[in-house]
């Protein structure tokens, strides 16, 4: 768990919450406690690049093919408590100096619309698209503030012929700013087989203030997953992970948290999306 008294890697440094006790306010011949050094930040060194969107020009389609994006889940399904919107006018991307803006907002009927990018046009034979076995997976991203909104960065294994496989890089609830969610996921016959979910700590406002990477390393031993490529969480890796898989972002709402009290609009920033792979992958 990542807490705000610990070292996190952040864009404006690093940073550390320490105290001194003493009753006049000065630590005269105490011995002082040096600070713990910086964790070790993620090696890429041995990686080379796969994949790489920096959003400088609108690539995202309603379905495909013929696009990096496609708007839709390859299944064809929404969730959460808005509609995921098609690219053009009124629709919910954006090109800016930053890069991707996802923008939730409601209609004068009081309907909401969310977005949704899918490296991938459809499951199945004939799909097009971005999949990767193994490697690392980053999103550069600011969240949004407002309670109910439901942002994300995911990956979803390419095979459902026995199983589905999904990884949760990142999963934030706007109701509780402190925290995001970072899951494993497999199910079969449509219950899970496997499922393991850590809750990580950051400081209030780190998520929205500033821009942060969000990332997981799958390899055939351990999936890692990292903020701002400090490691936050290590599990094994289960063999249904041992396909390749591909990439899912979105700003949804609600995902259980009432939306009623959520100003209009609501932003997703998306710097970058990027996938290495090791030079001596299997």
């Amino acid at each position: 768990m990542v807490k705000s008294s610990t070292w996190l890697g952040a864009a404006s440094g690093w940073f550390v919450r320490m105290a001194c006790l003493a009753g006049c306010g000065l630590c005269v011949g105490a011995a002082s406690t040096p600070p713990p050094p910086p964790p070790e930040k993620l090696d890429l060194s041995h990686y080379h690049l796969t994949f790489d969107d920096e959003f400088t020009a609108m690539d995202i389609s309603a379905h495909g093919p013929g696009t990096r994006w496609t708007a839709h889940t390859p299944w064809g399904g929404d969730f959460g408590d808005a509609a995921f919107g098609n690219p053009g006018p009124g629709g919910p991307f954006s090109i800016n100096a930053r890069g991707l803006a996802i923008t939730a907002r409601k209609d004068i009927t009081g309907h909401w619309q969310g977005g949704l990018i899918c490296s991938v046009d459809k499951d199945g034979p004939g799909d097009n698209g971005f999949t990767q076995r193994y490697g690392y997976f980053e999103m550069k991203a600011r969240l949004p503030t407002g309670p109910g909104t439901w942002p994300a960065f995911w990956l979803i294994g390419k095979d459902k012929s026995h199983s589905a496989s999904e990884i949760d890089v990142i999963e934030y609830y706007g109701d509780f700013p402190r925290y995001f969610h970072s899951t494993e996921h497999v199910w079969v016959g449509g219950k899970h087989k496997y499922l393991q979910a850590r809750l990580n700590e950051v400081p209030f406002g780190l998520l929205s203030s500033q821009f942060n990477t969000f990332g997981v390393l799958i390899t055939p031993a351990t999936t890692n997953f990292y903020l701002n490529r400090v490691e936050i969480w290590s599990t094994p890796t289960p063999p249904e992970y041992d396909q390749p898989m591909y990439i899912l972002a979105n700003l949804a709402l609600g995902g259980g948290w009432s939306i009623k009290g959520l100003s209009s609009p609501q932003v997703m920033q998306i710097r970058y999306i990027r996938v290495y792979q090791a030079a001596d992958a299997p």
